[in-house]
């Protein structure tokens, strides 16, 4: 197997997973783009602006014509830091927390169905070498 080989593997998974994203997110009612914020919120719980930017790959700036578009529609909030006075940290609202278990819920049930075929120790290798590759980007 050669690199090319891998690489067109990992494109492939993107592509099948980034069309299931959508096809889960298109009746929520946002974008793929807000229902990646609302997830890394919700997976992190309260995260400051500048912690969530890094998290998403993207500027500030950005981060905050987001964040204003989901408070809009009442899914996040803005809070002011405990012991930093120019920081807010953004956390989900009732309304984002049901979205985010929603979303999550379609997560787990997809992660299931993919790894239903794998034995425990399959899935176990799947999980240390996507551990292994993640901490290398």
């Amino acid at each position: 197997m050669s690199v090319s080989d891998l690489s067109q593997k990992f494109m492939e998974f993107y592509d099948k997973l980034s069309s299931w994203e959508h096809s889960v997110v298109k009746d929520s009612g946002l974008s793929p783009a807000q229902m990646h914020t609302i997830e890394v919120i919700g997976h992190h719980k309260n995260l400051m602006m500048r912690e969530l930017a890094d998290r998403l790959g993207i500027t500030t700036g950005t981060l905050t014509v987001a964040v204003d578009r989901l408070e809009k529609l009442s899914m996040v909030k803005r809070m002011p830091h405990e012991h930093d006075r120019r920081s807010w940290l953004i956390v989900l609202t009732e309304k984002g927390k049901q979205m985010y278990e929603q979303h999550n819920k379609h997560h787990e049930e997809f992660t299931q169905e993919i790894s239903h075929d794998l034995t425990n120790k399959e899935i176990e290798t799947l999980y240390q070498l996507m551990d292994r590759v993640l901490k290398r980007l």
